[in-house]
């Protein structure tokens, strides 16, 4: 199992688009759950940090090992969530993958998840 928070680092002035951005994944929540399938992701979060004119969003992910990557997708929620991406997300700025150090989850929950 894969267990992933990565910050990334949005692009100035797309803080409004951000917004488009989160509300069309929490409108599409049904498109959105179906494709988690095919990337064997239990659980996908986002967080979204805000100091100042700088922002952030974090993924935070359990994944399964050998699914697919979401830029293979053929699912076109997934295709414009990655529009969102490249209008947002400034990747001239090196991502920031976070070490994770504990990984609490209960033994029936670590079953389901193979």
């Amino acid at each position: 199992m894969k267990v992933e928070l990565s910050k990334f680092k949005v692009k100035q002035g797309k803080s409004s688009v951000v917004d488009e951005w989160m509300k069309f994944l929490n409108d599409n929540m049904k498109d959105v759950l179906l494709t988690l399938n095919d990337e064997k992701m239990y659980v996908e979060s986002i967080f979204r940090e805000k100091q100042g004119e700088t922002e952030y969003l974090y993924w935070h992910s359990l994944q399964g090992e050998g699914g697919s990557n979401v830029e293979e997708s053929a699912h076109e929620i997934d295709k414009k969530h990655l529009e969102y991406w490249y209008k947002c997300i400034d990747e001239e700025i090196p991502h920031i993958d976070m070490e994770s150090e504990v990984l609490m989850v209960q033994e029936s929950v670590r079953k389901s998840m193979k």
